[in-house]
């Protein structure tokens, strides 16, 4: 009797204790999961059942946003089966099997109903409704044995802020639907019924401000309309503000983590919430003021060359964002050009690969591929330290850098990367603007309105970099195919990335650079072919090399015309002059 009587005592005991906080997170994430999946297969049934195109649209638009109800924990947990279940709708190829793989989940599903449903790809949409069921079924299984933390759940809470700045408005994943606005509002509600869990407050600051916010987005669904300036600076960034705050009054740690975009960012454009070390890969990479000083003395110095007759300053002018104005560089025999275009160096060190191609991973092998390069400085990184050994300066300079070694090839190399990394400033008219410190005329403000919306741009250039590194984790640089013309207006010859994978989904394709100080990086394009922003714009209003006619299957690029007005086409221009460093303005 006694122990019946323990037994029972012990069971009220625990089931009177509260569930942890991450308890409850985990429990909520799996029931939306189970929602989730039944809303699909809801979706299934009605294919199956013949159901008219509106209620087929009506149930799918509804599946996705309950996707983005969960997408703050599937993203951040499980970012391979999210991909499978709401990635872009290309194809992507595996580098080490050397496989193109198709793509999935329901980006590709959304183009079979949108914008109108054909009866006869039903058997094909059962099959991957059928593959998105599975995908969604593999994630409920791995979400039941994972292990929360606080301090994740906030930062997965403060990265959903910015892939929805990024990514959600900008209609990065509804591409043809274009109901971006309204899932955003599913994505805050998923932020809101988490974080809500934390607060027992009802007048909290941060439950307010999600409130207010979803107002905002349902009073304004209107895709091309939305003023995207406003949302962020009224309502996104106070929000992620506040996540930051609530985190630290909680007394919940930031954890120590090196990455792109620091564990301890409070927005998105924060000064300095970009970790360049984090891109580096090596912690022998680290950059030092000493050896960016020491860099800089080697990129200006023609040492490094074959012959001493060329420095990296020869062809990346400071005065021009360092690029040189040329459509192509001219090669190191002085009579002929080199293959491509001179990309800036300006905030190039937050990208994951370089070269138009992609072909290198790192600041430092890009140094080394261009200096040995018989094109361009015909040089030798080994015979260039020799060189330097006999040099007094460059002794003391180096024994300053790099205390503990010798002067080789890797100390050269790693000087560079050290002083190319300091290139990225962030100090733009749009950087302070969205801090709130300067204002946007009215076409500048229509113009990123435009950017990040009706034009498209940020779904290659993605905010804040302008470059093609995917947010929030900015752990993968993207390429795409634009068919971009040659100087007599044929689709030109270059086939980029292919050259280097061999795989029939790089033909033409080029990695997306940043457009940050664009205004003075003329000409543009990897061959060099547009003298102005103004023709860049009207290339991508025409819908690329598809829009102007070319054979280019695996475009990426939508092929649609943008239907840009003149006025608009200017207000684009505004904007992207607002990306360029305050030390060009003076």
């Amino acid at each position: 009797m006694k122990k019946i009587f323990f037994f029972l005592l012990l069971l009220v005991v625990v089931s009177c204790q509260e569930v942890s906080k991450t308890e409850q997170v985990k429990q909520l994430f799996q029931s939306d999961i189970t929602l989730l999946v039944q809303s699909v297969t809801e979706l299934e049934t009605l294919i199956k059942s013949d159901a008219s195109q509106n209620k087929l649209q009506k149930q799918f638009l509804a599946a996705h946003q309950n996707y983005k109800r969960i997408e703050v924990f599937s993203e951040y947990y499980f970012p391979e089966v999210s991909k499978a279940i709401n990635g872009p709708a290309l194809p992507e190829f595996e580098e080490n099997d050397g496989l193109i793989l198709a793509p999935q989940g329901f980006q590709v599903v959304e183009e079979f109903l949108f914008p109108a449903y054909d009866k006869k790809s039903k058997a094909e949409l059962l099959k991957e409704i059928g593959i998105l069921s599975a995908n969604l079924k593999r994630l409920n299984r791995i979400a039941e044995t994972n292990e929360l933390t606080d301090a994740h759940i906030f930062d997965a809470l403060r990265l959903e802020v910015f892939r929805i700045i990024s990514m959600g408005i900008t209609g990065f994943d509804s591409p043809i639907a274009q109901k971006s606005i309204s899932e955003t509002v599913a994505s805050l509600e998923g932020i809101q019924k988490y974080y809500n869990l934390y607060t027992a407050d009802e007048s909290d600051a941060g439950l307010k401000i999600i409130s207010q916010a979803i107002s905002y987005l349902k009073a304004n669904p209107d895709f091309n309309r939305f003023d995207r300036a406003a949302f962020i600076q009224n309502y996104a960034n106070p929000l992620s503000r506040k996540l930051y705050q609530s985190q630290k009054d909680l007394k919940i740690p930031f954890f120590n983590e090196m990455r792109g975009l620091k564990t301890n960012a409070q927005t998105l454009f924060d000064k300095e919430v970009f970790d360049e070390e984090a891109f580096s890969g090596f912690p022998d990479y680290k950059t030092t003021k000493e050896k960016a000083a020491l860099g800089k003395l080697l990129f200006n110095d023609p040492i490094l060359s074959g012959d001493n007759s060329r420095s990296c300053a020869s062809c990346h002018h400071a005065d021009k964002a360092f690029t040189d104005g040329l459509d192509k560089a001219v090669s190191f025999d002085g009579k002929s050009f080199v293959k491509r275009n001179t990309p800036t160096l300006t905030n190039i060190a937050f990208q994951r690969v370089f070269f138009s191609d992609s072909r290198v991973n790192y600041l430092e092998d890009q140094a080394v591929a261009v200096i040995t390069n018989a094109d361009e400085m015909h040089g030798s990184l080994e015979e260039a330290a020799k060189k330097i050994r006999k040099n007094k300066m460059y002794i003391e300079k180096f024994q300053t850098a790099f205390p503990q070694k010798e002067i080789s090839a890797f100390e050269i190399k790693n000087a560079l990367a050290s002083y190319i990394r300091t290139l990225s400033k962030f100090d733009s008219k749009f950087d302070a603007y969205m801090r709130d410190e300067v204002a946007f005329t009215a076409n500048e403000k229509a113009g990123f309105n435009l950017f990040a919306g009706k034009a498209k741009c940020a779904t290659c250039h993605f905010i804040p970099l302008t470059n093609g590194t995917v947010p929030p984790n900015f752990m993968k640089s993207e390429s795409e195919v634009l068919g971009v013309p040659d100087a007599n207006g044929k689709l030109d010859a270059d086939l980029g990335k292919y050259n280097l994978t061999r795989a029939i989904i790089h033909n033409y394709s080029f990695k997306t650079p940043t457009i940050r100080n664009a205004a003075l990086t003329a000409p543009y394009m990897h061959n060099g072919v547009f003298k102005t922003l103004e023709e860049v714009v009207d290339f991508y209003n025409e819908g690329g090399g598809k829009g102007l006619g070319f054979s280019v299957e695996n475009q990426t690029l939508p092929e649609d015309k943008l239907n840009l007005t003149d006025l608009e086409k200017k207000q684009l221009v505004d904007f992207m002059k607002t990306l360029m460093d305050k030390k060009y303005l003076k």
